[in-house]
């Protein structure tokens, strides 16, 4: 059968919110969605939660967790409940990684420290701590990355202030795991930290000195010196109201001998205890040798020798970290294998902030292509600058990738697949006007997509991995903005809000299933609604390509 190019078009981080002044994505001129959505079959799809296999329905979705569902066509189980799983059954603390990093002299924990459960849970931190003060560890050194980004833009005193309370009353007995004695006492305290968009946590190469940062903090002592966390945090806040927890500067509060002493020295461990991979890579490869950076230190002191675990293996086929506490989800029979082995042509194209995306997550947590012959992947390069102060990204140049690749004189693709990075990343940045303003550039591509899906005859989904840009204020418990010093707080994390799905078929082929226009998605996509994950069956299916049985059903149907 002859099919048409099916292009799957990724407005990432744009939900379907409130349509008011919260709203970022409705404030937008936004005439090309609008007109999509008046005159073409859609309905709302859940992105968050057991949808997407998060623990629960209060879990917001993610770029990773959304693209790993759409490309596996099924709710795998994530990152999160893997590990929530690992810690309540124990096996977390019977693997060869947890026993080698507690026989060190020192344990170091390294992470964000929030609920957010995006890429990282408090919870699970607490457990590590306990359990390493049962095991025997007599020293545990914690350095915390501030979130404000899954969380409120400055909640970090909320899990700070309790840590370091929690540290500092660590002390005997700990049960029958603890070889040094019922009451001898754990040295437990936040040894360095700082906001995660400022040090530690880049993510596909592209800003390495962020990496440096962190590791100069971690490492070497590098930062500002406070007596405690919460002081630095508190004292951080005081100086610059308008800074919030993702940009805090480098701190160090730790009782070293000499201020030319090393945080982390050669024969202690470190564990990464995030479990999300993206922005876990770089820092791994810097504790295990492979990072394009200088690790020495301000005096030219050599990267300590240390034992490095991941809560998770970050990247299979890399192998990176070698050592790691959880199992990754094993993903088989996704989307990307299902064309290669029908002989299918695919195009996968975004910038660097989301490329990872359309690729390795898409394929089910695999790097590099599915086959060489059949698959051109194309990175487009991130601008290394603050996404609020050039909302437009590389919203033009992926589609210039694209238009030519539907117009063009070169081969043709049987699947184009393309993410829009704008909603997720300039609304992570909390300022509406720039996210505003980003939507606006989003809708001028996709325009052009629209067009150009037109003159080729393709088949066309938009839709979204979550939401973001949809809902830019915090609200209360009355559903009212909070006011912060006479201006509404600003809202940095993802959201609980369903996405669009719009149908744009030229053919006029197909029409929304019985399912995708259920009685809940018509409601606002809430429990009941059909999910992300159907993508998968849904773009098999329009290219004419066997849908495995393990797949969620498709959102389309061919019209009687």
């Amino acid at each position: 059968m002859n099919t048409p190019t099916v292009v799957l078009c990724i407005l990432d981080g744009v939900g379907w919110g409130r349509r008011d002044a919260t709203d970022a994505v409705y404030a937008a001129q936004t005439p090309v969605l609008d007109g999509l959505w008046a005159t073409h079959p859609h309905t709302l799809l859940r992105a968050h939660g057991t949808a997407v296999g998060l623990p629960s329905d209060a879990d917001m979705g993610n770029s990773e967790v959304g693209h790993n569902a759409m490309g596996a066509g099924r709710v795998i189980e994530q990152g999160a409940k893997l590990v929530d799983a690992a810690i309540a059954s124990g096996a977390i603390f019977e693997t060869p990684a947890w026993k080698q990093a507690c026989a060190a002299p020192t344990l170091h924990l390294l992470g964000l420290v929030s609920d957010g459960n995006v890429h990282s849970n408090v919870s699970h931190l607490r457990a590590l701590i306990h359990r390493a003060a049962a095991d025997g560890v007599r020293r545990i050194r914690l350095h915390a990355l501030t979130d404000g980004r899954d969380v409120s833009e400055r909640s970090a005193l909320t899990w700070i202030e309790p840590l370091e309370a929690e540290l500092a009353a660590l002390t005997g007995p700990h049960g029958p795991h603890g070889p040094q004695g019922p009451h001898e006492r754990v040295d437990a305290r936040i040894a360095s930290g700082g906001g995660r968009m400022a040090i530690t946590m880049d993510r596909y190469d592209a800003d390495w000195p962020m990496v440096k940062r962190g590791w100069d903090c971690h490492v070497h002592g590098v930062g500002r010196r406070f007596a405690t966390a919460t002081e630095a945090i508190r004292t951080l806040y005081a100086e610059d109201p308008k800074v919030n927890d993702q940009n805090l500067a480098a701190f160090v509060c730790d009782d070293r001998d000499a201020p030319e002493a090393p945080l982390i020295r050669s024969g202690e461990s470190v564990i990464f205890f995030n479990f999300r991979g993206d922005r876990a890579i770089e820092i791994s490869r810097a504790f295990t040798g492979t990072a394009p950076i200088d690790l020495r230190g301000p005096a030219g002191q050599p990267a300590p020798d240390v034992f490095y675990a991941g809560m998770m293996q970050y990247d299979g086929d890399l192998k990176l970290p070698e050592h790691y506490l959880v199992e990754p989800p094993a993903i088989d029979q996704t989307v990307g294998l299902a064309l290669v082995a029908a002989g299918r042509r695919t195009l996968a194209v975004s910038e660097t902030q989301k490329f990872g995306h359309v690729t390795y997550f898409f394929n089910g947590n695999r790097s590099g292509r599915l086959s060489d012959t059949l698959e051109r992947y194309v990175e487009v390069p991130s601008d290394v600058v603050s996404f609020d102060q050039k909302p437009e990204m590389k919203a033009a140049e992926i589609t210039d990738v694209v238009v030519d690749a539907l117009t063009g004189a070169g081969p043709r693709y049987d699947h184009i697949r393309l993410n829009l990075a704008n909603g997720d990343m300039v609304g992570h940045t909390g300022d509406f006007d720039a996210t505003v303003r980003g939507m606006e550039a989003v809708d001028h591509a996709l325009g052009r997509i629209v067009a150009a899906c037109a003159q080729a005859g393709a088949v066309l989904l938009v839709t979204a991995d979550h939401g973001n840009a949809d809902l830019m204020f915090e609200l209360d418990k009355s559903g009212k903005p909070v006011v912060d010093h006479g201006r509404s707080r600003p809202k940095t994390s993802h959201t609980l809000n369903p996405v669009p799905f719009i149908l744009v078929d030229p053919t006029g082929a197909w029409g929304l299933s019985p399912a995708a226009l259920s009685p809940a998605s018509q409601a606002g996509g809430g429990a009941g609604a059909p999910g992300i994950a159907q993508i998968g069956a849904t773009l098999l299916r329009l290219l004419d390509v066997p849908i495995p049985a393990v797949y969620l059903p498709a959102l389309v149907e061919p019209r009687v």
